[in-house]
């Protein structure tokens, strides 16, 4: 599988690489909330040894080993809200999600 981006998040991703020193934009989780994940999407100043490496029409999505699994086949979309702008995550392997959207679980989890 693969990481995407909307027309959007593409759009945005670009704007915020170009905007400083990165590689590429770097995708993944962290333990958060009350239902154990949440995404995290930052500059990537270099690849580093364990990530996969998407090209995505031009912009590098590296993506770490511990991640990967959890976050595989997701689709990033950047939507605006009124004043609110964010990404957001389309991600098959998240089972469910906590009540304010900040977090979410996996298969792996549920077992």
């Amino acid at each position: 599988m693969a990481i995407s981006l909307t027309p959007a998040a593409l759009d945005h991703a670009r704007k915020f690489v170009s905007g400083g020193n990165a590689t590429g934009i770097r995708f993944g989780i962290k333990r958060t909330g009350c239902s154990g994940w949440g995404y995290v999407v930052e500059l990537a100043p270099a690849v580093q040894a364990d990530d996969s490496v998407f090209d995505v029409e031009g912009l590098q999505v590296l993506v770490d080993a511990q991640s990967l699994p959890l976050v595989d086949g997701t689709r990033i979309d950047y939507v605006r809200n009124g004043i609110n702008q964010e990404f957001v995550f389309d991600n098959p392997n998240a089972t469910a999600q906590c009540g304010c959207g900040e977090s979410f679980t996996t298969r792996t989890e549920a077992a």
